[in-house]
């Protein structure tokens, strides 16, 4: 077990995993066997705050489901930083997300926090790696989370592909330094009737990281994108996720697992769609361009029994 008595700052932590990245071993590799484990966590409410507005949540006495995924994130990172973890951070690429909410998470409450590595797979484009959160109070499991990532071209000689979905491409990177890895999302006319349209400002990605911490430059202004290889900034993945939640958050269950699927990403600047339907059994959302030609995200919601 890893024990910290403070979050690992996330910045200094992607620099050192890039510089550390040649020579791993990849899909022959192993994943690390320990947990990275954080105690004693309580709210920074004014970054809490700066989350929600962002995002279009509303600052009330619980903790958005996306916003713990933000608590564990730095977690994540140090996983993947260290020198064994068997892929270098540049090229990996966060495609799904499943995260369950066991019962709502109040402010006030103090949480212990906790990551690990699990689920290497073979794909048919390379290799599936999940990085694995939990949240607990006192010895309750109340968040759990799992984040996929697909490492192209990783795959170990004579390895069966798993039939692990989605088979998408680039809606999300975990790091500084992804090469673009874009497909073309199925053109869709989305679940459900229109619920929203949002016009992003180029500078999305860097409010989203102010809060979030996630400052992988593909996302933080065009010239940094372009330096990777992408036309413009994209958005976080993870901030179409927390958007597309917060605008169903009066009609979310009270606990429930939400899956997500990063399919096309979202160019900065530009006009989406939020498409699909929710009640308190669940629901299912996808996030599309103006014309409904692209789908850059896909989310089904179900509610605990």
């Amino acid at each position: 077990m890893d024990l910290l008595d403070a979050p690992p700052q996330v910045a200094g932590t992607l620099v050192r995993g890039v510089a550390t990245g040649l020579g791993r071993p990849g899909a022959s590799g192993s994943l690390p066997a320990r947990r990275v484990v954080l105690p004693g966590v309580e709210q920074d409410v004014e970054r809490l705050a700066g989350f929600c507005a962002v995002t279009g949540g509303v600052l009330a006495d619980t903790l958005a489901t996306t916003w713990v995924h933000v608590l564990t994130f730095p977690l994540q990172v140090r996983l993947m930083a260290s020198r064994d973890f068997p892929f270098p951070m540049m090229g990996m690429v966060h495609v799904a997300n499943e995260m369950t909410l066991h019962r709502p998470v109040r402010v006030g409450e103090t949480l212990t926090l906790s990551s690990w590595a699990e689920a290497l797979a073979p794909h048919r484009k390379g290799s599936t790696v999940d990085l694995v959160g939990e949240a607990r109070v006192g010895e309750d499991v109340v968040w759990s989370g799992r984040s996929t990532y697909l490492v192209r071209g990783a795959r170990p000689q004579g390895a069966v592909p798993a039939d692990r979905e989605p088979d998408a491409a680039a809606g999300d990177t975990g790091q500084p330094g992804g090469a673009p890895q874009v497909e073309e999302g199925t053109g869709v006319t989305g679940p459900g009737p229109q619920l929203g349209v949002w016009r992003l400002p180029a500078d999305l990605g860097r409010s989203y990281a102010r809060v979030a911490g996630d400052v992988n430059p593909i996302h933080l202004s065009a010239l940094s994108a372009k330096a990777l290889g992408f036309p413009r900034a994209i958005a976080h993945g993870m901030w179409t996720h927390a958007r597309a939640l917060a605008a169903v958050q009066d009609r979310l269950p009270q606990a429930y697992t939400v899956s997500a699927q990063f399919l096309k990403p979202v160019l900065l600047p530009s006009t989406v769609v939020l498409r699909g339907a929710m009640s308190r059994r669940g629901g299912e959302l996808c996030v599309t361009s103006r014309d409904g030609s692209k789908e850059h995200l896909s989310m089904q919601v179900t509610a605990l029994p």
